[in-house]
Order: structure tokens, then C-alpha cells, then sequence
């Protein structure tokens, strides 16, 4: 990300004339794909860091999304809140923010079964069988509110 970084700054620099360079006259193609590209990697990144925690990324990044957009609302319309003039967001969102850049950089992984050295962990001539979307769901929002539907636990 850096290099591509480089090679379009020092294009801009290159075919510009002398003096500033503004924010228009920046947003080029390349630059434009270089964005989607860098958040599209990063949104890939932290969803497998959230499943490899062992959380579903299906639940959390939406929630997280939700805390910011209403963290920038609250900001917007009550400035007194906001943790400066020129930011657009509160100290929760700062707080919830830290906190999972925090969890993903330190939570230890999830426990996963791995075969040890020569082991098979199934046999490849039997198919796979096919799960109901239903089912699938309901396991997500189950693992998600830590329950399972119509079952009881004493």
C-alpha cells in the first residue's frame, strides 16, 4: 500500500505545476481505484481477524458501523460532545474504536481443533453435506447472543 502510495504522489508531484497541488486535481483515476482497493483490503482484513478471534464478523462489523454513524451524529448535533471542533466523534466512539482495535490486536485467537503431524481430519470421498440458510442463520444469531433457540440450559 505504501509503494502505491509513493508511485502516485510522486506522479502527482511530477506532472503538477509548481505550488499547492489541491484536492480536486488529486482525485484521479488511479487514486480513486487505489482507495476502494486499500478499503476494500482493509474491510478483508479485519473481517478475518474478527472470525479468527471467533467472533462473526456478520454481527460485529455492522454493529461497529452503527456506533460510529450514530457516534457522528451525536457529535454533529451536539458539539459540546465532541471531542474537538474539527472531529466528528464523541469519547465513547473513541473508547468502543480502541477497544476493538485493541480486542483484533490482542485477542488470542480462537480454539480450533488442527490435526497434529500425519493425521486426516475426514475422509475425502464422502460429500459434504448442505446446510439449511436457516439453520445457518440461527447458529450466527445464536453464537451472537450466546443462546440457542428452543433449547434450555440448567
Amino acid at each position: 500500500m505504501t509503494a502505491i502510495c509513493f508511485a502516485i504522489a510522486g506522479y502527482a508531484f511530477q506532472h503538477s505545476p509548481s505550488g499547492p497541488i489541491s484536492s480536486a486535481a488529486l482525485l484521479t483515476w488511479p487514486v480513486i481505484a487505489a482507495m476502494v482497493f486499500f478499503g476494500w483490503m482493509t474491510f478483508t482484513l479485519q473481517s478475518m481477524r474478527i472470525r479468527d478471534i471467533g467472533w462473526d464478523p456478520v454481527c460485529v462489523i455492522p454493529a461497529w458501523i452503527a456506533i460510529l454513524l450514530v457516534d457522528y451524529v451525536v457529535a454533529g448535533r451536539i458539539p459540546a460532545w465532541s471531542l474537538g471542533q474539527d472531529d466528528h466523534g464523541t469519547i465513547v466512539g473513541a473508547l468502543i474504536n480502541l477497544g476493538l482495535f485493541l480486542a483484533m490486536l490482542f485477542w488470542p485467537s480462537g480454539d480450533y481443533e488442527s490435526p497434529s503431524f500425519g493425521e486426516r481430519t475426514g475422509s475425502p470421498d464422502k460429500p459434504s453435506a448442505r446446510r439449511d440458510p436457516a439453520s445457518v442463520m440461527s447458529g450466527r444469531i445464536a453464537r451472537a447472543n450466546r443462546a440457542e433457540f428452543g433449547r434450555r440450559a440448567f
